[in-house]
């Protein structure tokens, strides 16, 4: 299925290149595709909401991590064990992580770190060699000959691990022996370091946790510290113990754990794709749309499925899904069992999680507010109350070119009390609550008049507000309810749909 791999590299090289941006001219040298080729398939993930183009430059969308959301809902394990990690990292003042291999890497499924100058900065779905890492000889406890002559494979084409961007290169190969005695070793003690193996000052300390029902190693959870506030010994004598009181509380939750529900299925995307092949014609490549839907079939209590219950799930024909599925098991995104089902593996996490697992709710918004404010032809702004719920922070904004608009910089602080955004926020008032919304007519400053909506994350908290300023000779209070309300609504659901879909398994900062 060739339009389906070539999609793949082109969401892969995204990931790659700094931000998730690249030009499309750049998209083409790095995937060595012919330039009609990647104008069709960038043209076809922009439709499906997956990249953003911005001129000549593509950027990845928050909505292609419902990819790695699906393998991560069907993995089970950070919904799981994110709690334990994250109460360890706040007893510990450390930063704790959990992986699971990656043939002969590791990928992180969680991290929770700490604000420090010198602090972890992998991402979740970053991958590592496995020979640089504490959790590394942990996995290869379990690697079959097989795995071993891949690893060796590789060390020997690529000895700097130029393979592997979220790393940095290897200035001093080591003999494979050296990873072969850290995994011997870790098999017999249960633990594994990781002393300055990724770079100078980077130390861990791993611990496998084990799936109750066959005892493989499910995923590692490591305490990492730099050597300014651990040695690796430290790790050993001081932390080692309370990591491992860790795990065992995560194996006794996967043993108590109840058996998934499974959520609803996608629905009408066979009847989506071929609405969008009509309406685009060429520029939509229809086979790489479907394609894509396959991965997201999977989910909670969906991890395993056969290619009838793929079929089933996206709507598709089963020759359609039995091609993707095929290419995906070529391109290493599935597996299949004897039993003929099919699961995800954790290299779906390389189709822009790493990257989009970093974003704020500013950056989120960001394209949002700059189409609100074309469209309406007004500033638009994002903000979040202060701690002392006295303020509003600016987070973000978008102007237009008029002679006279709203100028307020993004990191302004104003009364709550006086602007719609912090009325919306505050919302203390019935009539805001039961309208949804605030307006301000010239209260902050003569001659301003704003109208806010409250943005809400998974959990229908209002964590931020969205308004549109304007001078009020331009439109009337009831102009302000009747053209620009809808637009403000409509941006803030796109808003919190992306919210939604980013911080299913990640933690969105909201400045």
């Amino acid at each position: 299925m060739g339009p389906l791999l070539r999609g793949i590299a082109a969401l892969r090289r995204l990931t790659e290149a700094d931000g998730g941006t690249l030009s499309l001219s750049g998209l083409e040298k790095a995937t060595g595709l012919a330039r009609s080729t990647v104008d069709r398939v960038t043209a076809t993930l922009a439709r499906m909401g997956y990249v953003r183009l911005d001129g000549r430059d593509v950027t990845l969308a928050p909505r292609l991590m419902e990819l790695g959301n699906a393998y991560l809902a069907a993995l089970r394990l950070p919904a799981l064990l994110s709690h334990r990690a994250d109460a360890l990292a706040d007893a510990l003042d450390e930063s704790v992580s959990l992986a699971v291999g990656d043939r002969d890497g590791i990928r992180f499924i969680h991290q929770a770190t700490r604000r420090r100058a010198m602090s972890l900065s992998f991402r979740i779905g970053d991958l590592l060699p496995a020979e640089r890492t504490a959790p590394g000889p942990l996995f290869a406890a379990e690697w079959t000959p097989d795995d071993w002559c891949h690893w060796r494979a590789r060390r020997a084409a690529d000895p700097a691990d130029r393979a592997f961007p979220s790393v940095p290169p290897r200035e001093h190969t080591t003999p494979d022996t050296d990873f072969e005695h850290r995994t011997e070793r870790a098999a017999a003690d249960g633990w594994a370091l990781d002393d300055q193996l990724i770079e100078p000052g980077l130390v861990a300390v791993s611990v496998p946790v084990r799936d109750p029902g066959t005892g493989r190693v499910a995923c590692v959870a490591s305490v990492v510290s730099h050597t300014s506030r651990h040695t690796a010994e430290d790790l050993r004598t001081a932390l080692l113990p309370r990591l491992r009181s860790a795990v065992a509380a995560m194996e006794d939750d996967l043993r108590a754990a109840p058996p998934p529900e499974p959520g609803p299925a996608p629905a009408g995307l066979a009847t989506w794709t071929g609405a969008s092949k009509q309406e685009l014609g060429r520029e939509f490549v229809e086979s790489l749309a479907r394609g894509l839907t396959v991965l997201t079939a999977f989910g909670e209590g969906r991890a395993a499925l056969t290619l009838t219950e793929v079929a089933k799930a996206t709507g598709l024909a089963r020759a359609t899904a039995r091609r993707a599925l095929i290419t995906y098991e070529h391109a290493g995104l599935v597996t299949q069992a004897p039993d003929g089902a099919f699961t995800l593996t954790p290299r779906v996490l390389s189709l822009g999680f790493p990257p989009l697992s970093r974003l704020s709710l500013p950056q989120i918004a960001q394209p949002h507010l700059t189409a609100l404010a074309a469209r309406v032809n007004e500033s638009a702004s994002l903000a979040v109350l202060s701690d002392s719920r006295e303020e509003v922070q600016y987070t973000a904004r978008a102007s237009t070119s008029r002679v006279m608009s709203a100028h307020v910089t993004v990191g302004a602080r104003l009364p709550a009390r006086a602007t719609s955004l912090g009325r919306v926020l505050l919302a203390d008032s019935e009539e805001v609550r039961a309208r949804g919304y605030a307006l301000v007519d010239e209260e902050l400053e003569a001659g301003l008049r704003s109208i806010a909506v409250p943005v809400r994350d998974r959990t229908g908290r209002a964590v931020a507000a969205l308004d549109v300023a304007m001078h009020a000779a331009r439109r009337t209070t009831e102009s302000c309810v009747t053209d620009i309300l809808p637009e403000l609504r409509a941006t803030a659901t796109h808003i919190e749909a992306d919210l939604r879909t980013t911080g299913r398994f990640t933690r969105v900062p909201l400045t």
